[in-house]
């Protein structure tokens, strides 16, 4: 007798089930054509855009590991892990769309731009001053991935790039709010 009394419980549950996922189905759907399928072929846009990004990323981590070797605060060992994992985001799409990799074989503080080589020799400069102006120039470079992120993200279509930026904006995010944290603590 329980068994026909959970059977058109079990058919409800089952039918809303089937419903829930072609509603998702339709959402993923939607959002593929409004960003792209991802298989397309960049712009150059695009291409110079996430080439800037990759030695952008590079250069956050390079000064973050700068600044660590300098002041031993381990924010900027821990930043610079994750800096890493930003410029392995990137490199997936440079490898995915075939683009050259600006980064490729370069050391630590060396750029293929010569505005960031410029760029990041400026940063280490303020940064070795204090570990109150280090984390000020922390600060800076997250405010300027925020930037340009946000910026890649307006330019293109592709939903591959726009989750990759996404998710590197929102960690951008994050070390802002521990450098501003930091910042707090040394000047109150």
């Amino acid at each position: 007798m329980k068994s026909r009394r959970s059977l058109p419980l079990l058919l409800l549950l089952l039918f809303t089930f089937c419903i829930g996922i072609f509603a998702i189905d339709d959402v993923s759907a939607a959002q593929r054509k409004r960003k792209g399928s991802g298989n397309a072929s960049l712009t150059n846009m695009e291409k110079s855009t996430m080439i800037y990004i990759r030695e952008e990323e590079k250069l956050a981590r390079d000064v973050y590991i700068k600044m660590y070797e300098v002041w031993g605060a381990t924010i900027f060992s821990n930043i610079s892990v994750s800096e890493q994992r930003h410029m392995d985001a990137v490199l997936n799409l440079l490898i995915k769309y075939g683009v050259p990799d600006p980064a490729l074989s370069n050391p630590v503080g060396v750029f293929t731009n010569a505005d960031l080589q410029q760029l990041y020799t400026d940063l280490v400069s303020q940064g070795t001053e204090s570990l109150l102006d280090a984390f000020y120039v922390g600060r800076a470079i997250e405010i300027m991935d925020i930037d340009d992120l946000e910026g890649a993200m307006e330019e293109t279509n592709k939903a591959d790039l726009d989750n990759v930026y996404g998710n590197l904006l929102n960690g951008s995010y994050n070390h802002l709010d521990a450098f501003n944290t930091h910042i707090a603590n040394l000047t109150q």
